[in-house]
């Protein structure tokens, strides 16, 4: 199958893997098997008679270890925020009181907040009225007139 592996082949392999990382979203997998590809050239520089198969168990040992170790030691993205509704839109509307342009008619509706139309759901409601967002679903804010008892 193999003559041999030369250290160029484990970077031209790392080379690879990093751009293949750049172009898959959000894996951070490619990333440590290049790493792996990379210390594995330093390797069969520093040994230049060791044999492919050796270098293969190398990479694949290394490329496991690394895996497994960025799993283990990578920071916590899920932490509690101070800012919960950040990126949130929506949900930074709850439990705000705005005044209905349009009536909601069918349980369906139209509520402009500063520079956005949001479509709102809620009992039939004429124009006018002061509605709170109770909720949210999906990109629909759910509303009740305020004030009254199903709004708190």
């Amino acid at each position: 199958m193999f003559q041999a592996l030369f250290f160029w082949h484990w970077w031209v392999i790392a080379a690879v893997l990093i751009i293949l990382e750049l172009t898959v979203a959000g894996t951070y997998f490619f990333l440590w098997m290049a790493a792996a590809a990379g210390v594995t050239g330093v390797i069969a520089v520093l040994a230049p008679g060791l044999g492919w198969e050796i270098q293969v168990l190398i990479w694949v040992l290394l490329s496991v270890a690394s895996v497994f170790a960025w799993r283990h030691f990578k920071p916590n993205l899920n932490q509690p925020t101070d800012q919960p509704a950040l990126n949130r839109r929506g949900t930074q509307y709850v439990g705000r009181v705005f005044t209905l342009e349009n009536a909601i008619v069918n349980g369906v509706g139209k509520l402009t907040v500063a520079d956005t139309t949001w479509k709102i759901r809620g009992p039939d409601t004429p124009a006018g009225t002061q509605v709170e967002v109770t909720a949210v679903e999906g990109t629909s804010l759910i509303v009740q007139p305020a004030g009254s008892p199903d709004a708190a």
